[in-house]
């Protein structure tokens, strides 16, 4: 889906949701993907629960946009969409509706078609009973592995991650409903939608565990031989560099940071010696993705061999709150 404006934050850890069934009888939902939650996969957007023309996540958090219906799991980069991600059932049921044939293309790629009535792009519902759904979209074309009809358990491969609808990075959108209205699986009573408060989840412990809240999380890091643009990292497009290569660059990309995070990245060459560093002034507003290099040009005698390594760091209210370190040998 697309990225998110800017919304207040105020997080408690009292609003954690606990990991039991939802009350009338809704499903027990497991993770929707085959990837490792928090590492090859990472939870991008949440439900927005705010009634008005506003945005709040089941946190009162920023994590997601404008009458967002559901929750994207956000694969890495194409690379990883390239390689395959299979996408899941959440629980057991039937295949209700599906669609496939729709264009694997982000919405800001130049000449990209309208994705006008087929926001979702290719998707599968599936139907739980007791008026409970599940609907997964923006799947890869030609990956859908079932049928209408079809009986599904949790865990059954439904197709692939892919980049299809209404989509600028390849990720999962999965929506829950009962009755035909939006259900938050994080916080399932929607009596009080902009009331932020504990609830009980309908995922499962283990489902939970691995989609636990963060606030800030660095989704790529590496480093190049020249220019890096979010383009070419999302598209996996960033050469290594080699031992001649006129600039060493490092870089990282982050989703999720808050206002007033301050965002610095230092490139230290062999033996630790600071080469570079960058440092930005506090963000002005909530990013959905953010990303930042420091970069050396080749020092005449060229680089010296050995480990470069760099630090990504994320200060809020004057503490690290995310971090990364990297390395490469030259």
């Amino acid at each position: 889906m697309k990225l998110a404006p800017v919304t207040a934050f105020a997080l408690a850890a009292v609003l954690a949701p606990t990991a039991r069934p939802a009350p009338g009888g809704a499903p027990v939902l497991e993770f929707p993907l085959a990837c490792e939650p928090g590492r090859t996969c990472l939870v991008q957007h949440y439900v927005d629960r705010d009634p008005g023309p506003g945005t709040r996540d089941y946190r009162c958090g920023p994590q997601t946009y404008e009458k967002h219906n559901g929750i994207d799991i956000r694969v890495p980069d194409m690379a990883a969409e390239r390689r395959g991600v299979a996408v899941l059932a959440a629980a057991p049921g039937k295949v209700a509706r599906l669609r496939d044939g729709v264009a694997d293309i982000s919405i800001r790629a130049p000449g990209a078609p309208s994705v006008a009535n087929q926001e979702c792009g290719n998707g599968v519902v599936v139907d739980h009973g007791n008026g409970w759904e599940t609907q997964y979209c923006h799947m890869a074309k030609g990956s859908l592995s079932v049928k209408v009809g079809d009986a599904v358990q949790a865990g059954t491969p439904l197709g692939k991650v892919g980049l299809s609808g209404n989509t600028e990075f390849p990720h999962l959108h999965i929506t829950v409903r009962h009755g035909g209205q939006i259900v938050d699986p994080f916080a399932p009573d929607m009596s009080d939608p902009a009331a932020c408060k504990p609830q009980t989840s309908m995922w499962s412990a283990k489902a939970l565990a691995g989609m636990a809240y963060r606030s800030g999380q660095v989704l790529n890091a590496g480093f190049a031989g020249g220019a890096v643009t979010m383009a070419s990292v999302e598209d996996a497009q960033v050469p290594p560099p080699g031992g001649q290569a006129p600039y060493l660059v490092a870089y990282a990309r982050a989703i999720g940071l808050l206002q007033g995070d301050v965002v610095e990245l230092e490139l230290k060459g062999p033996g630790g010696a600071n080469l570079a560093s960058n440092r930005l002034p506090p963000l002005d507003r909530w990013k959905a993705q953010q990303i930042l290099f420091v970069g050396k040009k080749r020092p005449p005698a060229g680089w010296p061999p050995g480990v470069y390594g760099a630090d990504y760091r994320v200060l809020r209210d004057g503490k690290v709150a995310v971090s990364r370190h990297f390395e490469m040998r030259l």
